[in-house]
């Protein structure tokens, strides 16, 4: 009768998220699928939940049963979907896999799903392991995330890849703990808000950067154990520094442990046969018509801000999900209902992850990384938005590097590629991304980008950083550019930091870097309005003929800073720069200064507007500017008007008496 008992009541507490998860409202599928530490009938060990609908049969195998999968067979669960089975006497790191019985006889040697933990590659069985007892000390900075205006705030974030920031000598990868002893101070030192690391969720190949996952909810043990990537990000929010995981809902690859076919036959992947593949990536689509796959993408997402305490997401892939027709030639796609080539499930998986995630975080980022001009990103469902609240801006960015690649001469041709972001520079929340995807595969790294002579491609590089600093957008980097690293971004290795300690050049643009940073973080008027012309003014629009910008940003209090942009060969004689009011104005940041490896050849810091007209302004200030320069303004207080003191006070006796 106890026996009966407890089986009821076990069967009671699994009921509801069961049902949640069969109807695609399950963001917590990690409390309950996978492998947790339970307690039966007084003995110790691990409850295994796995959902394979289509298997014969399923067995928990690993070291502890000598892999025998006649051993430890798994019973259904009331849903008939899902296995379930309590294996007494295990303990945390013991390995195990799930040995699939499939319906033609195959037997399927499959990694857990929803495992926390998994070995370290080439090997690829789960790892049992606890999550729970990380003591947390990021209590005070989660308290100020919550209460502030992301998108009123400064946002730099320095992309980085884990794995080849740095290596030991050996070659061997530095730690989640070596990283938190390195990598921390550094990013803060060099003035950053945010980090956004590149998929650390367990991958096979190496050559994928992490962008192939085969363990969702475990992160790759090549640097530790789950609680280390936690010290890790617990000691960057200690920093202040947000965290931000770059996620991978759009496909996975067909290694044998992973998802593919799990239980013998398309489960996680659509069996739509012009939706199961992405051909070109040699990747499986998962099917987000499906309400199962629907609680496991949802619940991941949600698992990493839950348990691991990251600030956001940066989604991938997100245009290969919303087209039917992404990568697809005429013929190998069937339109929608509509007759239309959008993937209207997948539009209906975005808009329930976002409100999922919100909904329990609401200070998270959920950032999209989306290729095209599909509209609404970052507005709400219930608007026909798919519910984002930042995107990356991947018109800005290509529309600049295309043009900072030309030579100079050729720049007068293009202008319009530094000022036709600003047509759109308000649809959407943006972040402006220059990103690892940027600097690989011949593509050069931003330095490298930059013609002319060695010392015209850190100018090049100071110059555009001002422009982009000062344009409307969250600001994103990929590691390597702050020093000038000239060749492309290698995974097998890490960076070039010798070239920074070594060369005067690289050394002064890190100082640049670190100093235009900590200007960006201090000034409003270059982050609080970004939502609307009310932040942004033109100066210089149409300046071709000298490939020169100028515009002003604006805080909510109305203060101004003029950004000013040379990204001409040669200096600008007598430049005449139409500004609002009249008065001195001052260069408070440029990129010609000695210390950043500029010539030094501004000397004037201090201009006074001449009455003449320029850029429809009625003054202008009179400025001789160095080739591929840029520079911010502010204008200076009037001085208080002069009055005779003697003449003051017999007034003051007189109306006195």
């Amino acid at each position: 009768m106890a026996q009966k008992k407890q089986s009821e009541q076990v069967q009671n507490e699994t009921d509801f998220p069961l049902y949640l998860y069969h109807h695609g409202k399950n963001d917590r599928i990690y409390e309950f699928l996978g492998a947790h530490k339970a307690k039966v009938k007084g003995e110790n060990g691990y409850m295994f939940r796995v959902w394979a609908p289509h298997a014969k049969s399923v067995s928990v195998v690993g070291d502890f049963n000598g892999w025998d999968a006649s051993k430890n067979v798994m019973y259904h669960m009331v849903d008939n979907e899902v296995f379930e089975l309590f294996i007494p006497g295990l303990k945390q790191y013991d390995t195990y896999k799930y040995a699939v019985r499939t319906q033609d006889g195959r037997t399927l040697m499959k990694a857990d799903p929803v495992g926390f933990h998994m070995e370290t590659p080439p090997a690829t069985a789960s790892k049992l392991y606890d999550l729970d007892g990380y003591a947390w000390g990021d209590k005070e900075y989660i308290k100020s995330i919550s209460s502030r205006n992301i998108f009123a705030s400064a946002m730099n974030i320095y992309e980085v890849n884990l794995l080849s920031w740095k290596r030991h000598d050996d070659g061997n990868y530095y730690s989640y703990r070596d990283l938190a002893r390195e990598l921390v101070p550094y990013v803060k030192e060099m003035g950053y808000t945010h980090v956004e690391f590149m998929p650390i969720t367990e991958f096979p190949f190496e050559g994928s950067w992490g962008y192939q996952v085969t363990g969702y909810f475990s992160v790759t043990s090549r640097m530790g154990t789950p609680h280390d990537l936690m010290y890790l990000i617990d000691e960057f929010h200690k920093a202040g520094i947000g965290v931000i995981f770059d996620w991978v809902p759009a496909h996975f690859p067909k290694d044998a442990q992973g998802l593919y076919e799990f239980d013998g036959q398309p489960l996680y992947e659509s069996s739509q046969w012009d939706r199961m593949e992405h051909k070109s990536w040699g990747t499986r689509r998962f099917d987000y018509g499906r309400n199962e796959v629907l609680s496991f993408l949802i619940s991941d997402a949600c698992f990493f801000f839950d348990k691991y305490h990251v600030d956001g997401l940066r989604v991938d892939a997100v245009a290969s999900m919303l087209y039917l027709d992404y990568d697809k030639r005429d013929g190998e796609w069937v339109p929608n209902i509509y007759g239309e080539n959008k993937n209207l499930e997948a539009i209906a998986f975005l808009r329930r992850l976002n409100e999922a995630v919100f909904l329990r975080f609401p200070y998270a980022l959920m950032i999209a990384e989306e290729s095209t001009a599909w509209g609404l990103v970052t507005k709400p469902g219930s608007v026909g938005g798919l519910g984002f609240n930042f995107k990356w801006n991947m018109g800005w960015m290509n529309d600049v590097l295309s043009y900072v690649s030309l030579n100079p001469y050729f720049r007068m041709n293009n202008h319009s590629k530094l000022t036709f972001s600003m047509m759109y520079a308000f649809s959407e929340n943006y972040v402006l991304p220059i990103s690892h995807d940027e600097v690989v595969h011949g593509k050069c790294s931003l330095i490298n980008k930059m013609p002319g002579t060695y010392e015209e491609k850190f100018a090049g590089v100071r110059s555009f950083l001002v422009y982009m600093m000062a344009h409307p957008g969250k600001k994103l980097n990929f590691m390597g550019y702050e020093f000038g690293q000239f060749k492309e971004w290698d995974y097998h290795e890490g960076l070039d930091f010798f070239l920074r300690d070594q060369y005067e050049l690289h050394g002064k643009l890190s100082v640049y870097v670190k100093d235009l940073n900590e200007f960006y973080k201090n000034n409003p008027a270059l982050y609080e309005v970004e939502d609307s012309w009310d932040g942004f003014e033109w100066l210089a629009v149409d300046d071709a003929d000298r490939n020169t910008v100028a515009f002003i940003r604006r805080d909510k209090k109305g203060n101004e800073i003029i950004a000013l942009i040379n990204f001409s060969g040669a200096p600008s004689k007598d430049y005449l720069l139409g500004v609002n009011e009249k008065g001195k104005y001052k260069v408070i940041f440029s990129s010609d200064d000695v210390k950043y490896g500029g010539e030094g050849l501004l000397k004037k810091k201090t201009y006074t507007t001449v009455k003449r007209p320029s850029h429809g302004k009625q003054f202008s200030l009179a400025m001789d500017i160095p080739k591929l320069t840029g520079m911010y303004l502010v204008k200076q207080p009037d001085a208080p008007a002069k009055t005779d003191t003697a003449k003051a006070s017999k007034r003051a006796a007189k109306a006195a008496k």
